[in-house]
């Protein structure tokens, strides 16, 4: 077969796939570190890290030699047997981030819908809501997947056209807004889902010490405050959970995406005994979650996160990448936020929308993507050198100029 070009791998795309996404046309065929190479050749600097799933950059040799040397010895038992390699991720994932126990899933999502379940069922078997009765609060502005429960508290109508009827028992407060939360809590209140950045909502940073309220609130009413770190968890913002900024302790955490490095879909769902305790044999499942490859791949993107320091990369440059973006000075730019390498660089209402300046990044060999419209947002693999990230802001000072 002739070596196909951009345009033929988009026409093929656009014919035999859904339209679902919108993606910035570069036909990516290979990875390394913080770099990608599209089919005709040509060299960019990934500034999306795969909404956050490759922290460790493209293809770290070490989690590629964990699946290549798992992948030939064993791939899936589903849970119906044990295998060798869930019990170690297990301990590993526990002991790394603090908690008694994890369920391992597949996608954020469905790490997303374990914690919605737990939440639920702890409320009625625990704290003693009446059936069916259970209530839980998330924010405004909050992206936690696409399922059909998700997508019923979603704020975004877009997500949620065409997709009804919605799945009730959940209700909606402003983020960021502390006396919002207490006062949204009945009896029936169970837990509270929030984001300590909202990611998709636009790098979102809440105010000083809503996190540290949030839990406070949350044990004062005894409802479960979880903690959806899929974007934000394993080193993002410079910890390995951002509530850790502010100290606190969530009674459940959801991980996906770095979780695997970017190698396979992983996701887990973090909690207490109690919590957690509340699933018998029976109650919930997935034949793919906590198979023996996603395992084996987990604990190797676990083991380099912390033996190469990215947490601690990702503070010292994402204070640096910040400071550097507001020395620019640009007519499009409102405000730049963020914490750790994470970081959105929000424009005026008038200057066009995010995307052109994205498209011209793309130009310009930088891969970043704009979200909500007029939000760029910026989150580099961790394992990014100074000097990359120097030459990625000579093209963004260029390109918001234009």
């Amino acid at each position: 077969m002739d070596m196909l070009s951009t345009q033929d791998y988009i026409t093929l795309e656009e014919q035999y796939n859904a339209h679902n996404y919108k993606p910035l046309d570069v036909v990516i065929t290979r990875g390394e570190g913080p770099w990608v190479w599209d089919v005709e050749g040509n060299k960019y600097l990934d500034c999306l890290s795969a909404y956050s799933a490759v922290n460790q950059g493209h293809c770290h040799p070490r989690i590629v030699q964990a699946l290549v040397e798992q992948a030939p010895r064993l791939t899936l038992t589903s849970r119906a047997f044990r295998n060798d390699q869930l019990p170690l991720l297990a301990q590993e994932l526990c002991e790394l981030i603090g908690y008694e126990m994890m369920l391992p899933m597949n996608s954020g999502a469905e790490a997303v819908e374990t914690a919605l379940k737990a939440a639920r069922k702890w409320g009625y078997t625990v704290k003693g809501v009446a059936d069916d009765q259970a209530e839980i609060i998330a924010c405004a502005g909050n992206f936690h997947g696409r399922t059909i429960t998700i997508v019923s508290f979603s704020p975004e109508e877009q997500y949620r056209d065409g997709f009804g009827p919605f799945t009730p028992g959940f209700k909606l407060i402003p983020y960021g807004d502390m006396g919002a939360v207490e006062r949204a809590i009945t009896p029936n209140t169970v837990g509270f889902l929030v984001e300590p950045i909202q990611g998709e909502g636009g790098v979102v940073v809440p105010p000083e010490g809503y996190v540290r309220r949030v839990r406070e609130i949350c044990t004062e009413h005894n409802i479960l405050m979880i903690a959806d770190e899929i974007q934000t968890g394993l080193g993002r913002t410079g910890t390995l959970l951002a509530c850790e900024h502010e100290g606190v302790r969530p009674d459940v955490v959801t991980l996906g995406k770095a979780l695997s490095g970017g190698l396979y879909p992983v996701s887990a769902v973090l909690g207490s005994q109690e919590v957690l305790g509340v699933f018998q044999p029976g109650d919930h499942g997935s034949t793919f979650g906590g198979n023996p490859l996603a395992c084996a791949v987990a604990r190797e993107a676990l083991r380099v996160i912390v033996e190469e320091e990215l947490c601690e990369r990702s503070v010292e440059l994402g204070e640096y990448l910040l400071d550097r973006l507001r020395e620019i000075r640009s007519p499009h730019v409102a405000t730049c936020r963020g914490k750790g390498l994470f970081v959105g660089v929000v424009l005026k209402p008038e200057a066009g929308g995010a995307r052109r300046f994205c498209e011209a990044l793309q130009e310009r060999g930088v891969l970043a993507k704009d979200t909500h419209e007029t939000v760029i947002r910026l989150a580099p693999p961790l394992v990014i050198t100074q000097e990359e990230l120097d030459w990625a802001l000579e093209q963004i000072r260029e390109v918001l100029q234009i």
